[in-house]
């Protein structure tokens, strides 16, 4: 297993709906975690890059709604 974390700047706050659907990402396999920065708008998902690669992760988290925006470089 090799894991890999992305995370993306989201425009607005989440709907209650959206984050339903968020929490149904978090039960495919290889997801292994997501978290939210609130405060900074960022959500951050862990994911085993030998399952999927980066693009299935961002086009799962837009199928659930959630206005992804600009992808961050983590330090």
């Amino acid at each position: 297993m090799t894991t890999m974390e992305v995370s993306y700047r989201y425009a607005n706050r989440p709907s209650e709906s959206v984050m339903r659907a968020i929490d149904s990402v978090r039960e495919v396999y290889g997801i292994r975690k997501i978290r939210f920065k609130e405060n900074e708008q960022v959500i951050l998902i862990e994911y085993d890059a030998s399952r999927f690669k980066e693009p299935v992760v961002i086009n799962l988290l837009r199928r659930t709604g959630l206005d992804v925006g600009e992808k961050l470089v983590l330090t």
